[in-house]
């Protein structure tokens, strides 16, 4: 299989029909005025060929994974890893400190009622077209 590249920026994969998901994504693009982090939803091509690559399964819950430098964090280290690099949540590091299975606990709880507390839509959630080349599948780049 061929790798997928892309150059060095950190991409996160996320549910594309789940609305607290794709507000996830939308903080993350107005906290991070670097434009560091890529996107591509899990029910894209690139999520699912990244995540055969990884040998990582599409049921975990929550399924808020983030590549970067040739890894895969998932669950609550993929989130404070994200969050820890946006501008004014870079307290948050020492919650990686609190041991995984407390994390994921409570990051486990919120993402089994996703769907039922935030909603879900029929569709993945399209960037306007400003933000599109930050969007794997939206732009040629990377895949």
């Amino acid at each position: 299989m061929t790798r997928v590249r892309l150059n060095n920026s950190p991409v996160i994969l996320y549910d594309g029909v789940c609305n607290l998901c794709n507000s996830s994504v939308q903080f993350v693009i107005r906290n991070d005025p670097a434009a560091r982090f890529r996107f591509a939803s899990l029910q894209s091509s690139y999520g699912r060929k990244l995540l055969q690559e990884y040998s990582v399964e599409n049921k975990l819950p929550g399924s808020f994974i983030l590549y970067e430098e040739g890894k895969i964090y998932t669950r609550s280290t993929a989130a404070l890893k994200t969050l820890y690099r946006l501008r004014g949540w870079g307290w948050t590091k020492i919650l990686l400190y609190v041991p995984s299975f407390l994390r994921n606990f409570v990051y486990d709880l919120i993402a089994k009622n996703r769907y039922r507390w935030f909603g879900k839509k029929e569709s993945c959630w399209l960037p306007s077209p400003n933000l599109q080349e930050r969007f794997i599948d939206w732009s040629d780049q990377g895949i």
